[in-house]
């Protein structure tokens, strides 16, 4: 089944930035909707930002708005999400997920159906 390779991640400043990577192993990505969640301890798994996989149309949870940016390189089978600006409550696990149902631009967890691995994200001084 579809495997994820994350990477990046860490330790960031307040108003610094990350850029996360999801590369699949061994399948296309060309087909499917990319979703970014993250989840912080205590609290549900939330969208953080989706994309399709025809016109690369675009969804922002209001939490990153303005700061993350989603996108997607099929040549090299790998998607992104920059994240500018970040905020003490950005630190959480950021998963990467693929749905090749055609519900992924909902950009909700019960419509993926393929998980990355997570990598910990975590703002502060």
């Amino acid at each position: 089944q579809v495997q994820f390779v994350q990477s990046g991640g860490g330790l960031v400043q307040p108003g610094g930035s990350q850029r996360l990577s999801c590369a699949a192993a061994g399948y296309t990505l060309d087909y499917y909707a990319i979703g970014w969640f993250r989840q912080a301890p205590g609290k549900e798994r939330e969208a953080v930002a989706c994309i399709s996989s025809s016109d690369s149309s675009t969804y922002y949870a209001d939490s990153g708005k303005g700061r993350f940016t989603i996108s997607r390189d099929n040549t090299k089978n790998t998607a992104y999400l920059q994240m500018n600006n970040l905020k003490p409550e950005d630190t959480a696990v950021y998963y990467c997920a693929a749905d090749l149902h055609g519900l992924g631009t909902r950009c909700r967890v019960a419509d993926y159906e393929y998980w990355g691995p997570g990598s910990q994200v975590t703002v502060s001084s």
